[in-house]
Protein backbone atom coordinates (compact mmCIF):
# COMPACT_ATOMS: atom_id res chain seq x y z
CA UNK A 1 0.00 0.00 0.00
CA UNK A 2 1.60 3.25 -1.08
CA UNK A 3 1.79 6.10 1.33
CA UNK A 4 -0.61 9.01 1.05
CA UNK A 5 0.37 12.66 0.63
CA UNK A 6 -1.61 14.79 3.11
CA UNK A 7 -1.71 18.50 2.36
CA UNK A 8 -3.40 21.22 4.38
CA UNK A 9 -4.26 24.67 3.08
CA UNK A 10 -3.71 27.01 6.03
CA UNK A 11 -5.49 30.39 5.98
CA UNK A 12 -3.59 31.77 9.00
CA UNK A 13 -6.87 32.45 10.84
CA UNK A 14 -6.32 30.50 14.04
CA UNK A 15 -4.11 30.72 17.10
CA UNK A 16 -0.82 29.13 15.96
CA UNK A 17 -0.26 27.66 19.44
CA UNK A 18 -3.56 25.73 19.29
CA UNK A 19 -3.63 24.92 15.57
CA UNK A 20 -3.73 21.17 14.97
CA UNK A 21 -2.59 21.52 11.33
CA UNK A 22 0.57 23.42 12.31
CA UNK A 23 1.33 20.83 15.01
CA UNK A 24 0.92 18.05 12.45
CA UNK A 25 3.26 19.89 10.09
CA UNK A 26 5.90 20.36 12.80
CA UNK A 27 5.67 16.62 13.50
CA UNK A 28 6.26 15.89 9.80
CA UNK A 29 2.84 14.31 9.30
CA UNK A 30 1.35 16.79 6.81
CA UNK A 31 2.52 19.40 4.35
CA UNK A 32 1.14 22.92 4.84
CA UNK A 33 0.55 25.32 1.97
CA UNK A 34 -0.57 28.93 2.28
CA UNK A 35 -1.88 29.37 -1.26
CA UNK A 36 -4.76 27.32 -2.67
CA UNK A 37 -2.89 27.14 -5.98
CA UNK A 38 -0.21 25.00 -4.29
CA UNK A 39 -2.63 22.16 -3.47
CA UNK A 40 -2.30 18.94 -5.49
CA UNK A 41 -4.84 18.84 -8.34
CA UNK A 42 -7.19 15.86 -8.34
CA UNK A 43 -6.82 15.22 -4.60
CA UNK A 44 -9.65 14.27 -2.27
CA UNK A 45 -10.71 17.48 -0.49
CA UNK A 46 -12.45 17.23 2.88
CA UNK A 47 -15.19 19.86 2.93
CA UNK A 48 -18.55 19.99 4.74
CA UNK A 49 -20.10 21.39 1.55
CA UNK A 50 -19.45 18.36 -0.67
CA UNK A 51 -22.46 16.59 -2.10
CA UNK A 52 -20.76 13.21 -1.82
CA UNK A 53 -19.73 11.52 1.43
CA UNK A 54 -16.16 10.31 1.85
CA UNK A 55 -15.91 6.53 1.66
CA UNK A 56 -13.48 3.67 1.20
CA UNK A 57 -13.93 4.00 -2.59
CA UNK A 58 -12.05 7.36 -2.37
CA UNK A 59 -8.95 5.79 -0.81
CA UNK A 60 -7.25 4.94 -4.11
CA UNK A 61 -7.77 8.50 -5.43
CA UNK A 62 -6.34 9.88 -2.17
CA UNK A 63 -3.31 7.59 -2.46
CA UNK A 64 -2.74 8.65 -6.05
CA UNK A 65 -3.47 12.40 -5.83
CA UNK A 66 -3.42 13.18 -2.10
CA UNK A 67 -5.76 13.91 0.80
CA UNK A 68 -6.46 17.62 1.33
CA UNK A 69 -7.89 19.57 4.26
CA UNK A 70 -8.59 23.28 4.64
CA UNK A 71 -7.59 24.86 7.93
CA UNK A 72 -9.74 27.96 7.92
CA UNK A 73 -13.01 29.29 9.19
CA UNK A 74 -15.88 27.56 7.41
CA UNK A 75 -17.70 30.88 7.55
CA UNK A 76 -15.13 32.33 5.15
CA UNK A 77 -14.59 29.38 2.84
CA UNK A 78 -15.22 31.09 -0.48
CA UNK A 79 -11.89 29.58 -1.56
CA UNK A 80 -13.58 26.20 -2.11
CA UNK A 81 -16.20 27.43 -4.56
CA UNK A 82 -13.48 29.18 -6.54
CA UNK A 83 -11.31 26.07 -6.92
CA UNK A 84 -13.57 23.08 -6.23
CA UNK A 85 -13.22 21.79 -9.79
CA UNK A 86 -9.52 21.20 -9.10
CA UNK A 87 -10.35 18.58 -6.47
CA UNK A 88 -12.69 15.74 -5.58
CA UNK A 89 -14.74 17.26 -2.71
CA UNK A 90 -16.02 14.86 -0.05
CA UNK A 91 -17.79 15.43 3.24
CA UNK A 92 -17.17 13.43 6.37
CA UNK A 93 -20.09 11.57 7.91
CA UNK A 94 -21.53 12.36 11.34
CA UNK A 95 -18.84 12.36 14.05
CA UNK A 96 -18.36 14.11 17.39
CA UNK A 97 -15.43 16.40 18.15
CA UNK A 98 -13.11 15.51 21.03
CA UNK A 99 -10.89 18.58 20.85
CA UNK A 100 -11.17 20.87 23.90
CA UNK A 101 -12.66 23.77 21.93
CA UNK A 102 -15.61 21.83 20.50
CA UNK A 103 -15.84 18.69 22.67
CA UNK A 104 -19.00 16.70 22.00
CA UNK A 105 -20.20 18.95 19.18
CA UNK A 106 -21.24 17.09 16.06
CA UNK A 107 -19.36 17.77 12.83
CA UNK A 108 -17.15 20.52 14.35
CA UNK A 109 -13.88 18.66 14.00
CA UNK A 110 -10.37 20.02 14.17
CA UNK A 111 -8.18 19.51 11.10
CA UNK A 112 -6.38 16.66 12.88
CA UNK A 113 -9.69 14.95 13.73
CA UNK A 114 -10.96 15.31 10.16
CA UNK A 115 -7.78 13.83 8.68
CA UNK A 116 -7.74 10.98 11.20
CA UNK A 117 -11.41 10.21 10.46
CA UNK A 118 -10.71 10.11 6.72
CA UNK A 119 -7.76 7.76 7.21
CA UNK A 120 -9.83 5.52 9.51
CA UNK A 121 -12.63 5.35 6.92
CA UNK A 122 -10.03 4.41 4.27
CA UNK A 123 -9.01 1.50 6.51
CA UNK A 124 -5.74 3.16 7.56
CA UNK A 125 -6.41 2.86 11.29
CA UNK A 126 -2.74 2.90 12.27
CA UNK A 127 -2.19 6.13 10.31
CA UNK A 128 -5.30 7.63 11.96
CA UNK A 129 -3.75 6.84 15.35
CA UNK A 130 -0.44 8.40 14.25
CA UNK A 131 -2.18 11.63 13.22
CA UNK A 132 -3.83 11.93 16.65
CA UNK A 133 -0.85 10.72 18.70
CA UNK A 134 0.46 14.23 19.40
CA UNK A 135 -2.77 15.43 21.03
CA UNK A 136 -3.85 14.63 24.60
CA UNK A 137 -7.43 14.31 23.37
CA UNK A 138 -6.47 12.27 20.28
CA UNK A 139 -7.32 8.83 21.69
CA UNK A 140 -10.56 10.31 23.08
CA UNK A 141 -11.66 11.20 19.51
CA UNK A 142 -11.22 7.60 18.38
CA UNK A 143 -12.94 6.23 21.49
CA UNK A 144 -15.83 8.72 21.32
CA UNK A 145 -16.42 7.79 17.67
CA UNK A 146 -15.36 4.11 17.75
CA UNK A 147 -18.74 2.69 16.71
CA UNK A 148 -19.47 5.12 13.86
CA UNK A 149 -15.88 4.99 12.55
CA UNK A 150 -15.97 1.20 12.47
CA UNK A 151 -19.30 1.27 10.63
CA UNK A 152 -18.05 3.88 8.15
CA UNK A 153 -14.86 1.91 7.49
CA UNK A 154 -17.00 -1.14 6.57
CA UNK A 155 -19.11 0.88 4.10
CA UNK A 156 -18.09 0.31 0.49
CA UNK A 157 -19.27 3.61 -1.00
CA UNK A 158 -20.83 7.00 -0.35
CA UNK A 159 -24.42 5.67 -0.35
CA UNK A 160 -23.55 3.10 2.34
CA UNK A 161 -21.84 5.84 4.43
CA UNK A 162 -24.96 8.02 4.25
CA UNK A 163 -27.08 5.03 5.27
CA UNK A 164 -24.71 4.06 8.11
CA UNK A 165 -24.61 7.56 9.62
CA UNK A 166 -28.39 7.56 10.10
CA UNK A 167 -27.98 5.27 13.12
CA UNK A 168 -25.61 7.75 14.82
CA UNK A 169 -27.43 11.03 14.22
CA UNK A 170 -29.66 11.75 17.24
CA UNK A 171 -33.35 12.03 16.39
CA UNK A 172 -35.84 14.18 18.24
CA UNK A 173 -38.58 11.77 19.24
Amino acid sequence: MMSMQITVYHARECDPKRCTALRLCRAGKVEIVFRVEELPRGGVLLTPFAEKALSKEDAELARKYGLIAFDCSWKKIDQVSRVKNWFRPRSLPYLLAANPTHYGKPTTLSTAEALAAALFIFGEKEKANEILAGFKWGPVFLELNREPLEAYSRAKNSAEIVEAQKQFIPHDD
